[in-house]
């Protein structure tokens, strides 16, 4: 018979039971919020990366100092994320619109996180570009954090590596791409893959596991993390060891200073309470000894 687990949802706080059968990547699991074991590890390792501890969202201190970026962030946790911190949602294909392979360059060095799941396998290529333009627009200590579909296969596939001029049409009562390359050739690709819908969700590439860590280190990223293991009291059970949670940090971990000082001003009201939250990030974060 299969395990049953009882879980609470970091994004939303509901308490959940269920089958560890039920608790897929895609599939929604929590009750209230309809999250997925993808969102909710997503979530996880942001406050890691964040906190240095395991918190659900409802239990993020409340720092505007920490600024983020998301793109295409799902409203179950945006909308919470942006109670939190300086934290704004944006979209490609809708307002408020923001491309993360060619961002403003006043945008560059303002963020202390940029949050992303399954964007970087639609963005047309060079996908490099896109891996580039995270790095700049994070704070010397900035994060990535993201999510991407991969396999544990040898090789990457880039689906249309010559894409220059190109569009969606109906053929035959089927969706075809069509591409002019740079040099003036037309190329058109049937069996075209769409996630969740069409137009900027068309599958460009399929990832590995060695070709995004080569591609965060190219971009500059020093530190890369995969975030592999399990989190039963949030619901984490992954039935695979690929498409996890990445980090990928632009230099040495840790807050800044403005963000340190708005949580050790709520952590000082609640000092008394040794075995909270605040105890314990206090630890993680250098405030204690």
């Amino acid at each position: 018979m299969p395990r049953s687990i009882q879980f609470t949802c970091n994004i939303c706080g509901f308490e959940n039971r269920c089958s560890v059968t039920r608790l897929d990547r895609e599939k929604p699991s929590c009750s209230r919020c309809g999250s997925n074991v993808r969102t909710r590890g997503l979530l996880q390792a942001l406050s890691f990366e964040l906190f240095g501890v395991n918190l659900a969202i409802r239990d993020f201190p409340q720092v505007k100092s920490l600024r983020g970026l998301g793109t295409s962030d799902e409203s179950c946790y945006a909308n919470r994320l942006a109670e939190k911190f300086d934290y704004r949602n944006t979209f490609y294909d809708r307002e408020p619109r923001f491309d993360i392979a060619k961002p403003p360059e006043e945008e560059f060095s303002r963020y202390d996180f940029v949050l992303s799941s399954e964007v970087f396998e639609h963005v047309p290529p060079p996908v490099e570009r896109a891996f580039c333009s995270a790095y700049r627009l994070l704070k010397p200590d900035g994060v990535l954090v993201f999510t991407v579909p991969y396999s544990l296969e040898p090789a990457p596939a880039e689906h249309y590596p010559d894409l220059h001029q190109f569009g969606l049409v109906k053929l035959d009562g089927a969706t075809v791409l069509v591409n002019r390359t740079r040099s003036g050739e037309v190329q058109i690709f049937d069996n075209v893959v769409f996630h969740g819908g069409h137009g900027a969700t068309v599958e460009m590439r399929q990832f590995n596991e060695q070709s995004l860590k080569a591609l965060l280190a190219a971009a500059g990223f020093q530190d890369v993390r995969i975030h592999s293991e399990d989190y039963e009291p949030f619901g984490v059970v992954r039935a695979e060891t690929w498409s996890l949670p990445i980090a990928a940090r632009k230099g040495p971990g840790g807050l800044g200073s403005e963000a340190t000082r708005d949580v050790m001003e709520q952590w000082r009201e609640q000092k008394r309470r040794e075995r909270t939250f605040w105890f314990r990030a206090g630890r993680k974060l250098g405030f204690l000894r």
